[in-house]
């Protein structure tokens, strides 16, 4: 069957994308607009005298007390000092120590990536609006170095989500695992869109705008990201060399092997897989089997209204590497509905705001009772009058009045005027307004006050009541970073395959290791294996809600401080007192954190990572080999020790020799004597 061209796919691609996004449009476009009010609601000042309710009141103060944005921030900081962190434990529920490493890279991550701008947007939006993402993209560790191939992933934001982020309309699950399609929009100056993408809008077909989105505008020009879920089919052909070495190739490696060997893009892709198969014979790499398995991939493309502006391929991992986030979310009507906690107390908020500015209008229009006198009155001094109050006379003056019959008599006002007064149901609307936003926002102000000599479960149950009101948030928002644990780890299982690699891990503490991927050692057997091989890691996402790490660790020191007190074994008390130590901060005290964090670690308290591990084996190596000055005062000793033997052996011989000399010269004088006797 013959290859479709680059040009002919492109538009097919370009043709059902823009189907599928003016789909979602005409579907989400008017929730979307609600999440994008609710944000400007709470956030920018004026914003809550926006629309017909700011054109009645031209004219007129316009006052805000924004409540509603105190509510959110209360949401806010609970999240904060209530961090979410992932966890990968392995799918029966055993000890992994490759979940362990998962942790640790996963931390670098984020660390590395500053993931926590990325966490604090995302939550702030989808309570402030309902609706927001972030993502997860790979990049080169080195952009700046040709040689450095490794890559690393990172976690970054995507600000204004609602307006930007738009998935699959038969995703129903919250997470969007089940989507098909994604998009994310973002605009460009017409001239840095010409300059980057070298196309001029002015040329595009005059369908490219529809009634629910315009891709060109006189300002700016929309371009998308554009991620789309394919399920395919591959035959693996798996071969052997002639030293026994397995490689396995999919037929798409084959085809761009075979590519790259014909030298031109063949019309047919069984032409250059042949070619492949023929250089791998020739080369002595055998076929040995091939099977055909399903493959989950995501392609992701840069599209504009008109035309695809790249194709990106395939990304690494296998799931549209997006992460939403959801205030509340439910389906009404076959549409996807969400909000935060803004939407319910913006009503109550206008209400407000309308009365303390009408409150504010009475008081600023009559602030006190003014007098009604007759002209003649006040004739000549009606500037001492005006004035009156600028100058703080401590007396003001009027004219007498000339009575019928001719005298004269000082008289008072002819009468008053009044400050209106407050309406009733002004104040009454007032209060229940403000009672509403209390209740709506969770701002409970009763709640939130501790009064002293109550029991301790007193408190913990009225601070379960203020987590009720934020629970909703923090349970979304522990589904999406789960979500970011099942990308991460895809995407991880495709990045970092490279063997005897180092990589930074990141401890639960925050301490910093170094580990090696795909590291042979030797096991239990004797038998070689690989250890860290993230190819093999097949896991389960498990999450943590609880505060921060900068509380838990105060938390720590101030119980273990109370442990010390009911410590009677020193040997308990020394443990205490490392643990205290060790988690202690303040200035100048990192060199004491790790002093001690080793001290447990050598006592057994505290399991060492591998940084750690390989410091104690270098060290039991260390003291299994002779101290060389030692072995020298061994091997002197030993010397002198021969020395002094062969000394004592040549004494003996000298001696046996002198007795021997004796003996000779005894027979000898003996001899002498028998021969003179016999003469």
């Amino acid at each position: 069957m013959a290859r479709k061209s680059k040009t002919t796919i492109e538009a097919e691609v370009l043709a059902q994308a823009r189907a599928e996004f003016d789909a979602i449009q005409a579907a989400c476009k008017d929730e979307r607009r609600q999440c994008v009010e609710d944000r400007r609601f709470y956030s920018i000042a004026g914003a809550q005298w926006e629309g017909p309710l700011g054109e009645q009141f031209e004219n007129k103060p316009k006052l805000e007390n924004n409540k509603v944005h105190l509510g959110v921030m209360r949401i806010i900081n609970e999240y904060r000092n209530n961090r979410i962190s992932v966890d990968f434990v392995a799918k029966d529920g055993s000890e992994d120590d490759l979940a362990d490493v998962c942790d640790g890279l996963y931390r670098a991550d984020e660390q590395d990536s500053s993931a926590e701008e990325a966490y604090d947007n995302a939550f702030e939006e989808a309570a402030g609006g309902g609706m927001s993402a972030w993502r997860l993209r790979t990049c080169y560790e080195d952009e700046y170095d040709e040689e450095n191939e490794k890559q690393r992933i990172r976690i970054e934001p995507i600000y204004e989500a609602d307006t930007s982020v738009f998935f699959d309309l038969n995703a129903k699950r919250q997470d969007k695992s089940d989507a098909k399609h994604c998009f994310v929009v973002y605009s460009m100056t017409r001239k840095a869109f010409e300059d980057t993408f070298g196309d001029d809008p002015a040329t595009w077909p005059k369908d490219t705008n529809t009634a629910y989105f315009d891709w060109n505008t006189p300002d700016v020009t929309y371009i998308a990201e554009y991620y789309r879920v394919e399920d395919v089919t591959e035959t693996v052909r798996t071969f052997t060399d002639s030293n026994g070495e397995t490689t396995k190739y999919t037929d798409d490696e084959l085809d761009d092997m075979g590519e790259k060997l014909i030298g031109e893009e063949p019309d047919n892709d069984k032409i250059a897989i042949q070619a492949a198969l023929d250089d791998l014979s020739r080369k002595g790499v055998i076929e040995v089997r091939a099977r055909k398995v399903k493959r989950r991939k995501v392609r992701k493309y840069i599209m504009s209204g008109a035309r695809i502006l790249e194709d990106c391929g395939h990304i690494a991992g296998r799931n549209i590497p997006i992460v939403p986030v959801y205030g509340k979310r439910w389906f009404v009507d076959n549409v996807e509905r969400c909000m935060g906690a803004v939407r319910l107390a913006k009503d109550p908020q206008r209400i407000y705001n309308m009365m303390v500015s009408k409150l504010a209008e009475i008081a600023a229009l009559s602030p006190m009772r003014k007098p009604i006198f007759l002209s003649e009155q006040i004739a000549g001094l009606q500037d001492e009058w005006s004035k009156g109050n600028l100058n703080d006379y401590p007396f003001y003056r009027i004219n007498s009045i000339e009575m019928a019959d001719g005298s004269t008599q000082p008289v008072g006002p002819v009468g008053y005027l009044e400050p209106p007064n407050v309406p009733e149901a002004l104040a009454a609307l007032i209060a229940q307004c403000g009672a509403d936003m209390n209740e709506l926002l969770g701002m409970n102000q009763g709640a939130e006050e501790v009064v002293s000599n109550i029991s301790g479960r007193a408190v913990e149950m009225i601070q379960q009541r203020l987590d009720m009101q934020t629970y909703i948030f923090m349970s979304n928002f522990a589904k999406a970073m789960r979500r970011c644990g099942e990308i991460w780890l895809s995407m991880a299982k495709d990045v970092y395959v490279e063997e005897g690699r180092s990589m930074k891990s990141v401890g639960e503490q925050g301490d910093i290791s170094t580990l090696q991927l795909a590291k042979p050692v030797i096991g239990k057997d004797g038998e070689i294996i690989t250890k860290n091989d993230l190819t093999k890691a097949d896991f389960d996402v498990t999450i943590d809600v609880g505060p921060s790490f900068t509380s838990r660790r105060d938390a720590t020191v101030r119980m273990l401080t109370g442990l010390l007190q009911m410590a009677n074994d020193p040997q308990d008390a020394k443990v205490i007192t490392s643990l205290i130590l060790m988690n202690a901060e303040g200035e100048g005290l990192s060199d004491v954190n790790r002093f001690y964090r080793k001290q447990l670690v050598t006592m057994g308290v505290i399991e060492p990572n591998e940084e750690e591990r390989a410091e104690m084996a270098a060290a039991a190596e260390q003291q299994a080999q002779p101290d060389p000055n030692a072995v020298y005062l061994a091997a002197a000793a030993e010397k002198e020790q021969a020395l002094a033997g062969k000394a004592t052996a040549d004494t003996e011989l000298t001696l046996a020799k002198v007795d021997e000399t004796k003996a000779k010269t005894a027979e000898t004088m003996a001899g002498i004597g028998r021969d003179m006797g016999s003469a």
